[in-house]
């Protein structure tokens, strides 16, 4: 089983940053993909990032792209979403999810299929 966990919501201004953390643990081997997702009140779930293992492949969302950079480092399983110029359309809460799924479908299908985190609340002030 895979523990998923992040970090780094807060409050911020409009034109702001905040830097996202997620750290997947236990039964980590196999896992080919990391990534967001959010969900804001009264809105359904949007697909925010993603980014594959070798940290070859990297994929965004529509309404982030430009503005949000999702990263790996050398610590195992562990992805950073660095969000820029942020909005307050932009709040949300903000899931990570990793998955060991490759089956040739939609990134944020196979990342759905994987193991969630609790989220982290962004608030973003006008």
């Amino acid at each position: 089983q895979v523990q998923v966990v992040e970090s780094g919501g807060g409050l911020v201004q409009a034109g702001g940053s905040l830097r996202l953390s997620c750290a997947a643990s236990g039964d980590t081997y196999g896992i080919l993909f990391m990534g967001w997702f959010r969900q804001a009140p009264g809105k359904e779930r949007e697909f925010v990032a993603a980014i594959h293992v070798s940290r070859t492949y990297t994929y965004y969302g529509d309404s982030v792209k430009g503005r949000f950079t999702i990263s790996r480092d050398n610590a195992p399983n562990t992805v950073y979403l660095q969000m820029n110029s942020l909005k307050p359309e932009d709040t949300a809460i903000y899931y990570c999810a990793a998955t060991k799924t490759n089956i040739g479908a939609p990134i944020e299908t196979m990342l759905s299929r994987g193991s969630w985190g609790q989220g982290t609340q962004v608030t973003v002030s006008s």
